[in-house]
């Protein structure tokens, strides 16, 4: 019975299971355990597991390590197709009083930022392996790379602000409205009058 839930669960995230999501079910985590001793499972990393022969989705095993975790900054661009460097290293952004694993992640670059603007702009989307994931809307994307230009490729950063300034969904009321709740109006005006 504890089998099928978790392989029911299994199934819905495309081949991937958290032990929270185990836990979240009623279920108790030692069958995780039992699964990959039979061969089941695979043990991916802590708290984190997938059927044999799955590819690993490292955008929902980052996510799957907190609750707070947006992917954000270059990461963001290559999610919304403003970037076709394919990330090495995540970058994601976490509330400033964060403390727990993700710290440790070498996988990982962290953005803190104070939880009164840490919601502003989140969306969920799917990741390339079609797992649900937190990431910022386009507008707050580039309002983050614009105001932390020294943090950003040059070529990333100039591709992705004429491709955003092209584009025929870009929402320039929402870009204003974040850039005056983020404190970079002016800038972001500066490099939205020069390519518009």
């Amino acid at each position: 019975m504890n089998y099928d839930k978790i392989l029911n669960i299994v199934d819905k995230n495309n081949g991937y299971i958290t032990t929270k999501e185990v836990v979240d079910n009623g279920i108790d985590k030692k069958f995780l355990s039992i699964m990959v001793k039979k061969g089941v499972l695979t043990r991916i990393s802590k708290g984190y597991y997938g059927l044999p022969n799955y590819i690993e989705d490292e955008y929902y095993k980052i996510a799957s390590k907190s609750k707070n975790a947006i992917f954000s900054m270059t990461t963001a661009l290559y999610l919304h197709n403003l970037s076709d460097r394919t990330p090495l290293i995540y970058n994601i952004t976490l509330p400033n009083d964060y403390s727990g694993i993700l710290q440790k992640d070498k996988n990982v670059i962290i953005n803190y930022i104070n939880r009164n603007i840490l919601d502003l702009g989140v969306i969920e989307i799917a990741s390339p392996f079609g797992m649900k994931i937190k990431v910022y809307d386009i507008e707050r994307t580039i309002c983050d790379i614009i105001k932390n230009r020294n943090k950003i490729d040059g070529e990333i950063f100039g591709k992705a602000l004429k491709d955003y300034a092209r584009s025929k969904n870009k929402n320039l009321i929402k870009l204003e409205k974040y850039a005056k709740i983020m404190k970079i109006e002016k800038k972001v005006n500066e490099y939205m009058e020069v390519l518009l």
